[in-house]
């Protein structure tokens, strides 16, 4: 670009220019800003930060952004985390789920101070033909963000059994509050924005915009989320917050001595269903409880009533996915599997779990065989049950009830109950029991037959 200086400090790479888009999943165009040539310098670094280790987590990169114009002032600064998280269609009409994060093959294009026509912009791209960006307007008082702009290439490896293939770009609003002009705005818990299948993860922000005298300020604007919490003098009352806490939180009105948390009651069963038309073809009911264990453990259990239910339905597989509060997505997928030339069996193959949390996590497990059962039956479970999703998560499920397949009359087939339902579950310590009982007795045989061998050997000939 004509004028445009760069200062990187990463290895430098040639700049890729990101096609004409050919379709948007908001199926409107949405006219993207363009840069002004000559009118900024733009200085970007990457430091890897791993925020999530282990088995189906994730690490993120801290990407910092510095935004300069034609004099070297600097007009907006940004250090943040990203990560998305995008459901898409496979060619077997099955629905799965990728995840993209800024690396360090992190480049940029357009992104500018503005003018008269052209708001400032801050723009990324990464990874295959990936970018990112999003616009700021201000008033007298406060600046904000305005829309964001986010096109994603399914051609990409990760996206090896797309459907579609190509670029999609969305666009959605910005949802940050205004801030005042001339502090920088921070914010270390996680925020989200979803739109069509995407879900854009933002957290460890710091941005100011229209950066006045080319000096960042020194003057913060703390998001709510990061402020403690207001000690008020009214009685004590208990509240739960958003459900993403492991036990209510309780306020008191006086001091009173430190007092450990309640325990996390067994989760409400719900009910959810999906329609093929107007049949319904997936059927399921459990309680949910995730068992999240980092440095302890925290058990967070699943609200029917702030549920949103979503998915898919096939032949060979099927897809529920349950939104909670847009802070928990629980996806299971299910596939039907042929045992003998006349006999078919579905099973739970894979689940993958999001928490947005103050440190978000996205775990996954693609090899699971639980729930099994004949098609055409339904899976029952009333009693507690465990799927492990990685080391640091696991779902625990109670009252389950489960038929993802050949659902007739909108309602469960006869169901095949786990073994631990069974009648014959009682059986297990009455074996125990009994192998016990040979064992005492065969030690006790051996012990007097040594006896009597020992008292042979000392008799006179």
């Amino acid at each position: 670009m004509t004028g445009l200086a760069l200062a990187l400090r990463l290895p430098a790479r040639p700049l890729r220019r990101v096609p004409s888009l050919t379709s948007m999943a908001t199926r409107c165009l949405w006219p993207r800003l363009l840069s002004v040539p000559g009118s900024c310098l733009l200085s970007l670094s990457l430091s890897l930060i791993l925020v999530l280790g282990g088995p189906g987590l994730f690490p993120s990169h801290a990407v910092e952004v510095e935004v300069k114009d034609h004099t070297n002032t600097t007009c907006i600064y940004a250090k943040w985390m990203m990560s998305f998280l995008i459901k898409y269609e496979t060619n077997n009409s099955e629905y799965k789920n990728a995840t993209l994060e800024p690396s360090t093959n992190v480049t940029h294009e357009g992104s500018t101070c503005g003018n008269k026509t052209h708001a400032p912009l801050l723009a990324i791209q990464f990874g295959a033909n990936h970018s990112w960006s999003v616009n700021f307007t201000k008033t007298n008082e406060t600046y904000q963000g305005n829309i964001i702009t986010f096109t994603y290439n399914t051609s990409d490896t990760v996206f090896k059994d797309a459907k579609t293939k190509g670029l999609i770009t969305i666009v959605v609003n910005d949802t940050m509050h205004p801030i005042q002009l001339n502090t920088v705005y921070k914010c270390h818990h996680l925020d989200s924005v979803e739109v069509a299948n995407v879900s854009q993860f933002f957290w460890n922000v710091t941005l100011q915009a229209f950066v006045q005298n080319g000096t960042v300020s020194q003057n913060d604007s703390i998001c709510d989320a990061d402020k403690p919490p207001i000690k008020t003098t009214i009685a004590p009352t208990v509240s739960t917050v958003a459900n993403l806490t492991s036990a209510p939180i309780t306020t008191a009105s006086s001091p009173s001595p430190a007092t450990t948390s309640n325990p996390v009651e067994r989760p409400v069963p719900g009910n959810y269903s999906l329609k093929d038309g107007d049949k319904t073809c997936l059927l399921a009911t459990m309680g949910l409880q995730l068992n999240v264990s980092r440095e302890k453990s925290v058990l967070i259990n699943i609200n029917p009533k702030t549920t949103v239910v979503t998915g898919s339905c096939g032949n060979t597989s099927a897809t529920l996915q349950l939104n909670d509060s847009s802070s928990k997505f629980i996806d299971f997928t299910f596939a039907v599997k042929n045992t003998s030339a006349n006999t078919q069996r579905f099973y739970l193959k894979e689940v993958n779990v999001t928490l947005i949390r103050a440190e978000p996590l996205i775990a996954g497990n693609k090899n699971l065989s639980a729930w099994d059962t004949f098609l055409g039956s339904s899976y029952m479970c009333r009693k507690e049950q465990t799927v492990v999703v990685t080391e640091e998560l696991q779902i625990h499920t109670f009252d389950l009830r489960i038929q993802p397949f050949r659902v007739k009359d909108n309602k469960y087939s006869k169901a095949e109950e786990c073994f631990a339902d069974s009648d014959l579950n009682f059986l297990i310590p009455i074996a125990v029991g009994v192998a016990l009982g040979f064992l005492i007795i065969l030690v006790f045989i051996s012990y007097v037959i040594g006896r009597r061998k020992s008292r042979t050997g000392y008799q006179s000939v």
